[in-house]
């Protein structure tokens, strides 16, 4: 858990550039729980994003929020690498997020409402959170939030995306405007023998950019070509 911090002042913290402050926030951002004035939180930004992630976890869950982690962590908990990308992810319904942001708030992290409406951002210990309403332009559901295992993410537990949901949505989401096919690769070589890629396949459809992906990951041996048992 992130170490407590005791009567420490809130710390003072920029938003991100062309992001609005939602309603209700404070323009003070700390999470509840940072450490006391004059200790630093990890130097290892990965350590860093797991800390911040926890902290968001553990505030959803105390306040009986359905959410899953989602991104790079949640490859982390189901066994992948700490090279982790960027910031936090979370999934929940649109019809919480308000709820959702308001229990971060009351955390003590500021809420943003970007431009794109299929998320609402935060910040704690100075690493970015994405609070998720859609994955690959399909609303999270309370079907897919069920499927979530939970699973120790460090020294906390908390729902985690299933594995097959995980990758799907992060194939999904390829387009010719957005293609990283080597930030997934080591998601899908990770998790290879807990995802139903018959199923990510299906959801995935004809797209071009995804089905190229697929074509990568038999050619490497990740998977097994399609139709073949």
């Amino acid at each position: 858990m992130a170490r407590n911090g005791g009567d420490a002042a809130p710390a003072r913290q920029a938003g991100p550039a062309g992001l609005r402050l939602a309603a209700g926030g404070t323009g003070e951002a700390s999470c509840q729980g940072a450490p006391p004035r004059g200790q630093q939180l990890p130097r290892d930004r990965n350590q860093a994003i797991l800390e911040a992630a926890k902290q968001v976890g553990t505030l959803l869950k105390r306040k009986g929020h359905a959410f899953a982690l989602a991104g790079s962590v949640a490859a982390y908990a189901h066994g992948g690498s700490e090279n982790l990308q960027h910031d936090a992810d979370f999934c929940v319904r649109r019809e919480d997020a308000e709820a959702v942001a308001q229990t971060l708030r009351d955390g003590g992290l500021t809420v943003y409402t970007p431009p794109e409406d299929w998320l609402i951002k935060a910040k704690c210990f100075d690493q970015d959170i994405d609070i998720i309403f859609e994955l690959a332009h399909q609303p999270v559901t309370r079907e897919m939030l069920e499927r979530a295992e939970e699973l120790p993410v460090d020294s906390v537990r908390m729902p985690v995306l299933a594995p097959t949901d995980l990758l799907w949505g992060l194939i999904a989401a390829f387009s010719e405007h957005h293609c990283d096919f080597g930030a997934v690769l080591p998601i899908a070589r990770a998790l290879r023998e807990k995802v139903d890629w018959e199923r990510v396949r299906a959801a995935c459809g004809d797209e071009p950019m995804p089905a190229a992906f697929f074509f990568l990951l038999e050619r490497l041996n990740v998977i097994t070509p399609h139709g073949r048992a």
